[in-house]
């Protein structure tokens, strides 16, 4: 129920958003670049220093792109996302603190109405072996690809207006493992170790953009898929990110992301981030 009211509040903040939102502008036609990537880093160093404190040091990289190319009949939007870094305190070894790599492709054909049919494809995984710092010696518990999402949809998408566009069809989501079939892939309730899970289901995809003033843009990305077994195995993902441009190439990131699958943990994650460093756009 709190994640039900939690979407119905987003859908309601939407509609009160796209209900106020001026006509669409006289389209522009042909391919849309923008690839945009930023750096972060925090130092902190003690010597003899008598109020205490431990010497610090954290770091992370990010990429982002966008190429749409916009058409009178059809709209094909490509996206992506890369992000690593690493954090260190006192004596203790680097630490993994942000890894994600996630790909998306929409195609849309356009009927010359609000609802108009597509077909997408996402993938998503890290670059780099995660590991459980809670066990001591601590524990690798995932990997590049391991697990690797991938997911084929076909169904109807609508945009009312500029900056929200939300679709809903039939899914297809795979999870591949290698080495940590646990949680992602196996079942439990079956005497041998799956590496590989499919499941045919339905998915829905909300993403909202907002400029709130010259420099400053919120974007939000809603992701949800059930394999239509339980009304409680609804796999949440929410991606929410504040940017602020305080400089020619300084930027400030917050950003708050939620998942929730019931098969990996039942209790929802909850991950935010915030982050000031120099960015620069490619396109």
């Amino acid at each position: 129920m709190r994640y039900l009211t939690l979407l119905i509040w987003f859908f309601a903040l939407v509609g009160v958003i796209a209900a106020r939102a001026q006509d669409k502008p006289e389209p522009k036609y042909g391919w849309q670049k923008e690839m945009v990537g930023s750096i972060n880093f925090a130092q902190t160093s003690f010597d003899n220093w008598s109020q205490g404190g431990e010497n610090s040091l954290a770091w992370q990289v990010n990429l982002n792109f966008k190429f749409v190319n916009d058409q009178e009949r059809f709209n094909w939007s490509n996206s992506g996302k890369f992000s690593f870094g690493e954090a260190k305190v006192g004596t203790e070894t680097m630490k993994k603190s942000v890894d994600e790599i996630k790909l998306e492709s929409v195609f849309t054909y356009k009927l010359g109405v609000y609802v108009n049919p597509y077909l997408a494809a996402t993938a998503e995984t890290q670059f780099t072996r995660g590991y459980d710092y809670a066990l001591q010696p601590a524990r690798a518990i995932s990997d590049f690809l391991d697990p690797g999402y991938f997911t084929q949809s076909a169904g109807l998408g609508i945009e009312p207006v500029k900056g929200l566009k939300t679709r809903v069809g039939a899914a297809l989501k795979e999870t591949y493992t290698r080495n940590f079939p646990q949680p992602y892939a196996d079942d439990p309730n079956t005497p041998t170790v799956e590496k590989t899970k499919v499941e045919v289901g339905a998915e829905s995809v909300t993403d909202f953009s907002w400029k709130l003033s010259e420099t400053t843009l919120f974007t939000s990305k809603l992701e949800l898929f059930s394999n239509l077994k339980a009304l409680d195995q609804v796999d949440v993902r929410w991606d929410n990110l504040l940017s602020a441009k305080v400089a020619k190439y300084l930027n400030v990131n917050f950003n708050v992301k939620l998942f929730y699958d019931k098969d990996i943990s039942r209790k929802r994650q909850l991950k935010q981030a915030l982050t000031i460093g120099l960015t620069y756009s490619f396109l």
